[in-house]
């Protein structure tokens, strides 16, 4: 247990800026282990996002609100995933080959297809959690954190790691079948439930309905992105993990404003 409790500091300390106690002997490869453990991460910057909405409701219109709310999942984050997706555009939408589009992503500048992605991206959700429901909005920043950072970890299972070295050279060996069970349990934990919760108060068709419409998107996002960077890149970076977080958890909002049309 204690070592489990090490592996969930360790993705904490990853990919959060929350302080996290010393850990002594720290090894890279440990991070590997810590892949499990990314999904409840997403959970955590999830609730984090809901409780800094529910507090500024109090106090300020809807859309500052929101606005507040993706402040503090960018802050608590560092912009971790917004710079991936940002490396990213630039890479594949500059690069004329695969390795002009690797040396493209390492240059910490910000080119002009990474800046309409990262600007696109960020008002689009602006946009999507606005128009959904409030009473439903809370639900949706946990669930698509959680589910958008096991999108990130089925990237990881499913194509290798193209960097000799890297930010993300200590996550890229297979993971255990194990690790991707229990990272799907806590992906899959929020949305799962609401769909469960429905099916109780309404009917067993409208949770199925639910996740039909919720994960048709994530699923059709996941699938190109990842045949586009296997196209390109052959494989993923630390970069294009953070894309398909952006990415997916955009998909599962649209879902949602799907879902709601159609109840």
């Amino acid at each position: 247990m204690k070592l489990q409790w090490r592996y969930f500091l360790l993705a904490v300390g990853f990919f959060t800026r929350l302080p996290v106690p010393a850990l002594p002997d720290f090894q890279e490869a440990e991070l590997n282990h810590a892949a499990r453990y990314f999904p409840l991460v997403g959970l955590l910057v999830g609730l984090m996002a809901a409780v800094t909405w529910w507090l500024a409701s109090w106090v300020l219109p809807p859309a500052l609100a929101v606005l507040c709310s993706m402040a503090a999942t960018i802050y608590v984050t560092g912009a971790f995933h917004e710079d991936g997706l940002a490396d990213s555009a630039d890479g594949l939408g500059g690069g004329i080959d695969r390795a002009r589009q690797l040396e493209i992503m390492q240059d910490s500048r910000l080119g002009s297809y990474g800046a309409i992605a990262l600007v696109g991206v960020l008002l689009f959700k602006f946009q999507a959690l606005s128009a959904l429901t409030p009473a439903i909005l809370p639900f949706a920043l946990i669930a698509a954190h959680a589910l958008s950072r096991l999108a990130a970890v089925y990237i990881m299972a499913t194509t290798s790691y193209v960097r000799s070295a890297g930010k993300s050279k200590p996550l890229a060996t297979t993971l255990p079948r194990q690790d991707l069970w229990l990272a799907s349990a806590f992906g899959l934990l929020c949305w799962l439930g609401f769909a469960a919760m429905l099916g109780v108060n309404h009917s067993a068709m409208a949770a199925i309905r639910f996740l039909l419409v919720t994960a048709l998107p994530v699923l059709g996002i996941w699938w190109w992105w990842r045949r586009l960077i296997l196209r390109n890149l052959q494989g993923y970076t630390g970069d294009t993990l953070g894309a398909t977080q952006q990415l997916t958890e955009l998909a599962f909002y649209f879902g949602l404003l799907a879902w709601e049309h159609f109840v």
